[in-house]
């Protein structure tokens, strides 16, 4: 119970980041030299050789399956065998997207070198017509020739400064698109099961802050979901440079993501008005195969075998039902693959309509993003498996049925609902093209039922035509494939799996929520996920009957056979989780005697609710320390503080960090904390406040300074700690770090500076000193955080930041009649009399969403 066995290896194969090289690494080339080549006369030369870009078995399987047309499979070839053209997004929320837009229409697309493409010279970069408000543009340079052409230094620079920042994100075309057809709002709960590594879920933070006012909050929010902790760090690391608080990071299977629900027996606690999670919107882009990266990735080529798909096929569709699971009626879901494999997408939705009866429909997407070039769904398909083409289910032997189940096939019927006009199909018939081994040269374990590869397929009666694929050749671009859900009904009702002692349970358990005395609309599959999840949480897919799966013992022979994943024999399984409850009550009973025998001792791990070793979330209510820091940064009362203020830590009185959390995500961990703590929170909030450690710091009236990711949220509410600087005075900030009072340039500043308190402060740039490029009178001010000192004021801005704004303030119309001006001044950098709290590397001082 827990799914500790599936935990360790369903994800293994996508742990790894896939870089866009197209040579081998020194140790590839070194693990398949010779002891002779290694002891000749060429031992000093480089042994780095081009990746090999073929694989026979994916030509013969694509080739069947008909992505394409024979007329076009050399062209398809073609593009799959070339490296992939380097795209970015800018980011529309952040502070200077106008004038990023501005520089790469008026600068790089006239200063790059043009690519010649089959003697074509084409704009060295160019806007996705498809993507909305022109934010997406693609580069015909790979991104190893961005790397090493000298006449692309700049341009390179650029993009990586702009991406560390967080003005723009690096990401594969072709992934920009599923999230634009989930027609995401700023007032949407919106749940990304897959997330790592975070592009979707950057993006569709973008889409929720969209029209957002400086200084407020959309009153959505994300809840972005990985499995792998890993990955989980490093989605967290890439959505901080959108300084947001409206996204909660979970740690959990994606197939049994935890339902947030108030029980019958919690009606009278005055709890939060949210008392259900549902979600409005769903992207659910699942773990695959993943052969549409070849052009990125192509160490794919030797790695790729048809079993890859077969054995994700059964996960793939217990996530998509666990996301229908959880979204509200009249939301939308998108599931997406960056496969083209259609086991893994056209077979995934067919099942998933199938199971779903009538409750959700495929919907028709064409007409939405005309100009993107995608291709209808297919609605026909054959399986591969161990080298033989199985067109249905009757086709499947006997001791292959674990890995090759019914909803594969089109029709997705079992086997004595095929009609058989003639069993010798099924019982005797001989693969022509078989000589006893599959595709990669494997012994077959039966050759007794092999059909014929020229056996016409099944056709599905479903609308499978409304799905998309994106295919290489037709955009220049990565594969990827996109199915458009709606929910219409709730969910129909399960059909329970009896189980010993159980007998008649789990129908008491679904006639007590046919009706919610709420009056919340539930689906009874949902519900039952809720009481079921409290028993066994990683076996609530099986028990609530949403998805009829495999017992363990078949989906590991599954997943073994298929030659994707590797498993643990049984006694070292039994091993494996002896030691680990052997372990866990060692620590248990530890903690206990730590407790007993030393109470203030610091406890090594901490707990959230069940999740032992995570950080716990609390809400912060020491009322003297709020106050404080509202009365010293004089921040107004109608800025919602009370309340939305969290931390990560159980003992108050060291707390280092306070973050700051919207109103939907505050329901959302009131309603967690009230159910039991089901979801496993890896991060939350916008951090607001830091605690001073320096020796100055401490003697300072306020304990916390503003955190720089914090600052943008806050200043348009706080009062009393700001300095406006001219131009010139900005910019010697950012250049020397350090300034004392005597030296700036502007009189009214150093009698302003020197009257502040000592701590924190907020230094902005003049409304009259500058203008941004295309911005309006509206827009928001450039403002950075600092020191004042006993004797300066000191920047708290990390490298990147100070570059990227130093950069702009140079630009300035009004700076150049300023500049003469600062070279009459004496500027020394200097730190001698205040201590200055190091600028975290993960934050940014500026007013954009952005950090490094």
């Amino acid at each position: 119970m827990g799914g500790r066995g599936r935990s360790r290896t369903q994800r293994k194969h996508f742990s790894q980041n896939r870089e866009n090289v197209w040579k081998r690494s020194k140790s590839d080339a070194s693990a398949t030299d010779t002891p002779a080549d290694n002891n000749n006369n060429n031992a000093g030369k480089s042994h780095w050789e081009p990746f090999k870009t073929q694989n026979p078995a994916f030509d013969e399987y694509y080739k069947e399956q008909g992505i394409v047309s024979s007329e076009e499979w050399d062209t398809f070839n073609k593009f799959l065998r070339t490296p992939l053209p380097a795209a970015f997004r800018i980011n529309s929320s952040c502070q200077f997207y106008k004038d990023i837009l501005f520089r790469l229409e008026n600068d790089f697309m006239k200063s790059l070198p043009a690519e010649d493409t089959d003697g074509n010279a084409v704009n060295a970069i160019e806007v996705l017509p498809w993507y909305p408000d022109h934010l997406a543009w693609q580069s015909y340079y790979s991104r190893n020739q961005l790397r090493k052409n000298q006449a692309l230094e700049q341009f390179h620079e650029f993009l990586k400064l702009e991406n560390e920042i967080g003005n723009i994100t690096r990401q594969e075309a072709v992934s920009m698109v599923p999230p634009l057809f989930l027609d995401v709002r700023p007032d949407h709960f919106v749940l990304d099961m897959c997330a790592a590594p975070g592009s979707k879920t950057f993006q569709l933070l973008e889409m929720i802050y969209k029209l957002t006012e400086p200084g407020t909050l959309p009153t959505g929010m994300i809840i972005a979901n990985d499995l792998d902790v890993q990955r989980c760090n490093l989605l967290i690391h890439q959505t901080k440079r959108m300084c947001t608080a409206n996204l909660i990071v979970t740690n959990h299977e994606a197939q049994n993501f935890p339902s947030c629900h108030l029980h019958k027996n919690g009606e009278n606690i005055n709890g939060p008005a949210l008392r259900q999670l549902q979600f409005d919107r769903v992207l659910c882009d699942v773990p695959c195969s993943g052969d549409g990266t070849l052009r990125k990735a192509p160490d794919m080529w030797k790695k790729w075998n048809a079993g890859m798909g077969n054995g994700l096929f059964g996960l793939q569709v217990q996530i998509a039902m666990r996301g229908l699971a959880l979204l509200k009626v009249g939301g939308r879901m998108v599931y997406s693959t960056c496969s083209m494999n259609p086991v893994e997408n056209e077979a995934v939705v067919a099942e998933l309509l199938r199971r779903c009866k009538g409750t959700v429909e495929l919907l028709d997407v064409s007409t939405e993003l005309p100009q993107l070039a995608r291709r209808p769904g297919i609605k026909t398909w054959k399986v591969r498996d161990k080298g033989l083409w199985l067109t249905s289910y009757k086709d499947v032997r006997r001791n292959r049925q674990a890995a090759a189940t019914p909803g594969m096939f089109p029709s997705g019927k079992l086997y004595d609902e095929i009609s058989e006009p003639d069993q010798e199909t099924a019982n005797g018939q001989t693969c022509e093209n078989s000589n006893g081994t599959d595709e990669n040269g494997g012994e077959l374990i039966d050759n007794s039922v092999a059909p014929t590869s020229n056996v016409e397929a099944e056709v599905s009666d479903l609308p499978l035509e409304r799905c998309m694929r994106i295919v290489p050749h037709d955009q220049n671009s990565g594969a990827f494939f996109i199915a458009v859900f709606q929910k219409l009904l709730p969910l129909p009702a399960p059909t329970p799996v009896q189980r010993k002692g159980t007998k008649g349970e789990t129908q008491k358990q679904l006639n007590e929520v046919k009706e919610d005395k709420n009056g919340d609309d539930i689906d009874a599959s949902s519900e039952m996920d809720v009481k079921m999840s409290e028993a066994a949480p990683a076996a609530s897919l099986v028990d609530t009957g949403i998805c009829e799966i495999p017992s363990d013992a078949d989906q590991n022979k599954n997943l073994v056979e298929t030659g994707t994943l590797e498993i643990p024999s049984d006694a070292d399984q039994k091993k494996i989780n002896e030691q680990e409850e052997k372990e866990e009550n060692k620590a248990s009973s530890d903690d206990k005697a730590d407790a007993k025998t030393v109470p203030d001792k610091k406890r090594k791990l901490q707990m959230q609710g069940r999740w032992r070793g995570v950080d716990p979330v609390i809400f912060y209510k020491d009322e003297t320390v709020v106050s404080k820091i509202m009365d010293f940064y004089g921040i107004k009362e109608s800025f919602p503080i009370k309340g939305h203020l969290i931390s990560r830590n159980e003992d108050t009185s060291h707390v280092k960090r306070i973050y700051y959390v919207s109103n939907s995500v505050k329901e959302a961990l009131e309603l967690n904390l009230l159910g039991g703590q089901q979801l496993k929170i890896a991060a939350v909030g916008l951090k607001m406040f830091e605690r001073q450690t320096s020796k100055e710091g401490t003697s300072a009236p306020c304990l916390f300074r503003i955190s720089s990711e914090g600052l943008p949220l806050i200043l348009p509410h706080i009062t009393k700690q700001i300095l406006y600087a001219s131009p010139i005075d900005f910019k010697h900030l950012l250049q020397y770090k350090s300034i004392k009072f005597p030296d700036f340039v502007e009189p009214s500043l150093r009698e302003k500076a020197s009257e502040l308190i000592l701590g924190c402060c907020v230094v902005i740039l003049r409304a009259e000193g500058w203008v941004q490029s295309g911005s309006g009178e509206d827009a928001m001010p450039i403002a950075i955080g600092c020191w004042r000192g006993r004797t300066n004021v000191s920047v708290m801005v990390n490298a990147n930041d100070c570059q990227e704004l130093l950069e702009r303030v140079s630009a300035l119309r009004s700076d150049e009649a300023s500049e003469p001006v600062a070279d009459a001044v004496p500027i020394k950098e200097s730190t001698d009399d205040v201590t200055i709290p190091e600028a975290n590397g993960s934050d940014s001082s500026v007013m954009a969403p952005e950090t490094s």
